[in-house]
């Protein structure tokens, strides 16, 4: 497995983490009637992210933020590795874009601006720079 295949692999993984570290407290918060519903706007009184506040909303939207991003990193991954063009400068690419998803987390949650931006500005960044990489 190439490292950027690691790489994704451990992505999603993190995923699944940021999922229980959301569902804990928005269960907590909202109530698993609330949570385990059809999630009907109508009945809800809103989406999932109207209902939550404070923490737990900011983890759902580091979340949702991770699915985003992790769709272009995918694409990444996909091209390096199909491409056989895995190289030390397009793995290192690939563990600053984990690396900086595993601190926006926390970054995210305690709402540290303006490092929440800049961090998830790194992980796009090492993202962007391996696509380019495939080009050249």
């Amino acid at each position: 497995m190439t490292p950027e295949l690691t790489v994704l692999t451990l992505a999603a993984l993190l995923q699944v983490v940021q999922f229980a570290l959301m569902a804990v407290p928005a269960n907590l918060q909202v109530g698993p009637a609330k949570t385990l519903s059809p999630r009907d706007r109508d009945k809800l009184g809103g989406n999932l992210g109207d209902l939550l506040t404070g923490k737990p909303a900011r983890l759902l939207r580091a979340m949702n933020n991770h699915f985003e991003a992790l769709i272009l990193f995918t694409i990444a991954v996909v091209v390096v590795t199909l491409s056989d063009q895995s190289t030390p400068f397009t793995a290192a690419c690939a563990w600053t874009y984990l690396v900086a998803r595993v601190l926006y987390i926390p970054a995210y949650a305690f709402g540290l601006v303006p490092w929440r931006s800049a961090i998830w500005f790194v992980g796009f960044l090492a993202t962007l720079a391996m696509l380019i990489a495939a080009l050249i």
